[in-house]
């Protein structure tokens, strides 16, 4: 089920560089094996250490002590060189831009094996299981609003809560300003994203703010932070104290 190929694009951890990430990605390529091909040469400058098919078969192309360019710019909780503290799983997957499709049901089983194996070799919290759109949220969209976080979460991979309880349902969105904006974005820096915290709702935020509606509320992505998406931050939040 697993198999080595190896890239040339990886290079050492600083010292000090403990892994403390999980980034899943999708490959955004028109095929999968064209994917693999160009993580594994030097031209491309770009690697992962894992490479999921939607059939399932698993590849190595890093190893896991090494750091692998898969981030990009990119921060999350104040980690500004996330290579240098995660792992990077390709997932093989169009994206976006070559027709976007659900991820089949041998692909996400094969990821929930690997990054159960990932999680037992690595002091990862779950709240740092996290979408490239997590990291990167004005450049990245994967794996997208079609990735089963919520179904990884209940294998113990990564977090999830629900948009419940009472919380105020007026919606944010790009142009409003004022305290309530500058809570929201507290709350998000709080959890984890690199957000402004100015108490306007700019560019910025509107990207934060649809990266976590991919990962944590994808049934409505679209950047404007109705009560649900308030909510659904509050309680993410909520979930991380309880597990401190």
């Amino acid at each position: 089920m697993y198999s080595f190929r190896p890239s040339p694009n990886h290079g050492p951890r600083p010292e000090g560089g403990r892994v403390e990430l999980l980034i899943l990605h999708y490959t955004g390529m028109p095929s999968a094996d064209g994917a693999l091909a160009w993580l594994c040469d030097e031209r491309s400058q770009v690697s992962a250490h894992w490479f999921v098919h939607e059939d399932g078969r698993i590849v190595q192309t890093v190893d896991e002590s090494r750091r692998a360019w898969h981030a990009g710019v990119s921060c999350w909780r104040g980690i500004c060189d996330v290579n240098a503290h995660s792992i990077g799983v390709e997932i093989a997957n169009p994206g976006h831009e070559f027709g976007y499709r659900p991820f089949p049901e041998p692909q996400i089983d094969a990821v929930i094996a690997l990054c159960r194996g990932i999680l037992s070799r690595h002091p990862i919290a779950p709240r740092d299981v996290l979408a490239h759109s997590d990291v990167a949220p004005t450049r990245k969209e994967d794996p997208g609003e079609l990735f089963p976080w919520q179904r990884l979460a209940a294998e113990g991979i990564g977090l999830w809560a629900p948009a419940t309880g009472i919380f105020s349902d007026e919606s944010l969105c790009e142009g409003h300003s004022g305290p309530a904006v500058e809570q929201l974005q507290s709350s998000l820096v709080q959890f984890g994203y690199d957000a402004p915290v100015n108490g306007i709702f700019c560019a910025k935020t509107v990207a934060v703010v649809t990266a976590f509606q991919r990962h944590f509320r994808p049934s409505l992505v679209n950047g404007i932070a109705d009560g649900a998406t308030q909510r659904t931050v509050k309680n993410l939040l909520d979930e991380v104290d309880r597990l401190a």
